[in-house]
């Protein structure tokens, strides 16, 4: 049985995952949504990159997971690629949904226009980065109400998480991974997940949904995992 270990990305928690889950329990397998510190029902505890990492590996190890499947979505990639090397042998599968992925000595807000105005938003926000606005989720694939429900959960994410680096043993291209481009947010994948694509034995594949298919297409998002589980 394989155990899935879900991890949504900025503002989001386990609660994102709801839709998810009885698709991939329904096959058999153990699912295991996590809320990363400082979001959602863990607001309010003090977080960083590390403590992120040590959130994914803490629930592993905990319980005793085996055959693990780390799913990371958006930023959570960025914990979740650190967290698949330091399970060892517990992990199976790394699949990252159309998610960042680490690069040692680098945080989430990088050099560039984009990263100094996340940056300039946390320090405006006592450390924190806000929430999009119903706005941001345009052409994403979701209807009002699926907007409504992610606006109405999502909580601001800890700025320390963003600008922690992230910390590497090894190359990322060791650990046997599948990434997702979801075609109506980008037809390419960042840089750095092109280069692990032509350079390592990582699969890309691609599905005509938005950024949040979490929410948008839960049952495609579902079979996919599945599929890539046993790739």
């Amino acid at each position: 049985m394989t155990e899935f270990v879900l991890v949504a990305g900025a503002w989001l928690g386990a609660w994102a995952w709801d839709d998810v889950v009885p698709g991939l329990r329904a096959a058999g397998h153990g699912v295991h949504p996590l809320t990363l510190s400082g979001l959602a029902e863990r607001r309010g505890l003090p977080a960083g990159q590390q403590t992120h990492v040590q959130d994914v590996v803490d629930l592993v190890e905990e319980r005793d997971l085996r055959d693990v499947v780390l799913v990371g979505h958006s930023y959570s990639g960025i914990p979740v690629g650190q967290a698949a090397e330091r399970i060892g042998d517990r992990l199976a599968h790394l699949v990252l949904v159309d998610a960042n992925v680490p690069v040692d000595g680098q945080a989430f807000v990088g050099a560039g226009p984009w990263g100094e105005a996340v940056a300039a938003s946390i320090g405006a926000n006592d450390g924190y980065w806000p929430p999009l606005t119903a706005d941001g989720f345009a052409g994403q694939g979701l209807t009002d109400a699926q907007i409504s429900r992610i606006v109405t959960g999502a909580t601001p994410h800890p700025g320390g998480t963003l600008t922690e680096p992230a910390a590497l043993a090894g190359p990322l291209a060791a650990i046997p991974a599948t990434y997702l481009t979801c075609l109506l947010d980008s037809p390419e994948p960042p840089p750095a997940v092109a280069a692990l694509v032509r350079d390592a034995d990582w699969h890309h594949a691609t599905l005509d949904i938005g950024h949040w298919p979490m929410f948008s297409r839960p049952t495609a998002l579902a079979e996919f995992l599945l599929t890539a589980a046993h790739r």
